[in-house]
């Protein structure tokens, strides 16, 4: 028996299996395969380790995404996460080719994924606090969301969880240093039911714009978290 008489079930069990580069390969080989490839119940989970990863076309934004993560390590984050004024045109260089990659990403997830349940998003430094807002505003079953390491992400954030996730069970907001203590302070006090977690976050030096001047201590401190 060849592959495309299986049942439709059966295809779909056996993408299951299979890698999203994988079920690609896979799906260009006929039409009835790429119809199964683009079944949107295929795609609950993504998972992500390089903004250069959302651009490949080998996946499928739908309805039944539930669970979504983009972790990206890489020496480059360090680059991301340095403040825009202090970059070398070298490293807007470097950032140029991905930071607007993630938010356009979450935007079209916006448009595409209501029924989204928790979304991890770990060196992301370019990602905006607009970003994640509107995906607050437009995924409102989302019970989990993590974020570590995404340094332009502020206390706007916290107040749109606020305001706009009412479903929202678990918020971490590790190494995110524009997020304050008050910051912190008022969400616990708005949302108590809550599980707040803040990983040295409210304790490093948040981004300081042009002609600010630090304390030899403060700019001591900054140097090592930098």
């Amino acid at each position: 028996m060849q592959l495309t008489q299986l049942n439709r079930e059966c295809l779909l069990h056996l993408f299951s299996f299979l890698d999203k580069d994988s079920r690609k390969s896979l799906g260009q080989t006929c039409s009835r395969l790429l119809a199964v490839f683009q079944e949107p119940s295929l795609w609950p989970l993504l998972r992500f380790h390089a903004p250069s990863e959302l651009t490949r076309g080998n996946f499928v934004l739908g309805p039944a995404l539930r669970h979504l993560s983009i972790c990206w390590h890489s020496s480059r984050v360090k680059v991301c996460n340095i403040e825009d004024w202090l970059k070398s045109a070298f490293q807007r260089d470097i950032c140029s080719t991905h930071e607007h990659t993630v938010n356009r990403f979450l935007l079209r997830v916006c448009q595409r994924c209501p029924n989204l349940l928790a979304l991890s998003l770990s060196g992301c430094g370019h990602v905006t606090d607009e970003a994640v807002g509107l995906l607050l505003q437009s995924c409102s079953c989302l019970k989990t969301l993590r974020l570590e390491n995404c340094v332009r992400i502020s206390d706007r954030t916290l107040e749109a969880a606020v305001t706009y996730a009412d479903s929202l069970q678990t918020l971490q907001v590790d190494f995110c240093r524009n997020i304050s203590p008050a910051g912190l302070r008022r969400f616990r006090e708005r949302r108590p039911a809550v599980t707040l977690t803040a990983e040295r976050s409210a304790g490093m030096i948040p981004d300081q714009k042009p002609g600010h001047n630090w304390t030899s201590g403060r700019a001591a401190k900054k140097l090592l978290w930098s």
